[in-house]
């Protein structure tokens, strides 16, 4: 497994976008994407040389991510890319990681599936096997 992205949860993706850009030069490598599943708003960010991070702001009350953003956010999980999805949550579950969502499609990679586990290190673990994201934007352009 090689790590995709890291997952920072905001209370404005528009803020945390020039937020980014101006502390870090991270630039916006996807449009704003909406997961109607986990009633989140997402971003993906890159910089050359450096891990993706994906922004991540609550649509609304519901959202499971929503009180950490009311308490500002930060860091949420670790995303890594894997051969097989299915394989390897059976492989990280006989090793004590629990599944907290079973493979459902992600918005944010054009609805190749991802799932959510969680570590005995208190660590969420984000798994996918694709390297799809949706509404990539030409680099040129953005920010």
């Amino acid at each position: 497994m090689i790590i995709d992205h890291l997952g920072i949860v905001v209370v404005s993706i528009e803020n945390s976008i020039n937020y980014w850009h101006k502390v870090f030069g991270y630039k916006q490598h996807t449009e704003v994407v909406v997961n109607t599943r986990q009633k989140v708003k997402v971003v993906f960010l890159s910089k050359e040389g450096s891990t993706m991070v994906k922004l991540l702001e609550p649509l609304d009350e519901s959202s499971t991510i929503y009180l950490f953003a009311k308490r500002g956010g930060g860091m949420h999980h670790i995303c890594f890319k894997c051969d097989n999805l299915t394989s390897k949550i059976t492989e990280l579950n006989a090793l004590g990681l629990r599944t907290l969502t079973s493979p459902e499609p992600g918005e944010a990679f054009d609805n190749e599936h991802i799932a959510f586990l969680h570590s005995s290190q208190n660590l969420y673990i984000e798994l996918i096997d694709t390297d799809k994201k949706a509404s990539i934007l030409d680099q040129i352009n953005t920010i």
